[in-house]
């Protein structure tokens, strides 16, 4: 999971200022972009990217495409105050899930760009990845197919959920949104 950056440098002494580390020190990718790769106070890695000819995720938010990331962490608080300190973003929390600590990541201009769960019987903290799809049952039933190990799909407030590992170990989500309500 990258975080896009302005300035890639300047970012990563942020991060190393805050608490975080730096596991690989800002480097250019040919004329692409500059990243480095992070982790958190909590232990979470991350990479950073300052696009130049490669801007990153162009299409997101749709079937097909990347919707979010979520931090998972037993320990939300130290993860909150890095992220905000180090990208400046907002922390806002979640309304709809009373029941969960979660906390949504804003940038200064209102943008979600994910969240900060606190679960606290994680083993670790890591990024969680969420990819849109049209049809949840559907994408578990191909990724079945090619291999995946799938979760049974589940109802949740923003959709319907379900988390797969592909047949290299990686796990990641797919979710369709809720159908609208006819009236």
């Amino acid at each position: 999971m990258y975080l896009a950056t302005g300035d890639c440098d300047a970012t990563a002494r942020r991060v190393v200022d805050v608490g975080g580390t730096l596991v690989m020190a800002p480097m250019d990718v040919l004329d692409q972009g500059r990243m480095a790769i992070a982790k958190d106070p909590v232990g979470a890695q991350f990479g950073l990217w300052q696009g130049r000819a490669h801007v990153g995720c162009e299409v997101v938010n749709e079937p097909g495409a990347l919707l979010r990331n979520d931090l998972i962490t037993p320990d939300p608080e130290p993860a909150r105050a890095f992220y905000a300190s180090v990208f400046d973003f907002t922390l806002d929390g979640n309304p709809d899930l009373p029941d969960f600590d979660f906390t949504f990541l804003r940038r200064p201009d209102g943008h979600e760009i994910g969240g900060i769960m606190g679960v606290a019987g994680a083993p670790s903290s890591g990024w969680s990845t969420l990819f849109e799809v049209a049809d949840t049952d559907a994408a578990v039933e191909r990724a079945a197919k090619a291999g995946g190990k799938p979760g049974t799909p589940e109802d949740f407030v923003y959709g319907r959920l379900a988390t797969i590992t592909d047949p290299f170990g990686t796990e990641f989500s797919v979710g369709s949104r809720p159908e609208p309500q006819r009236g």
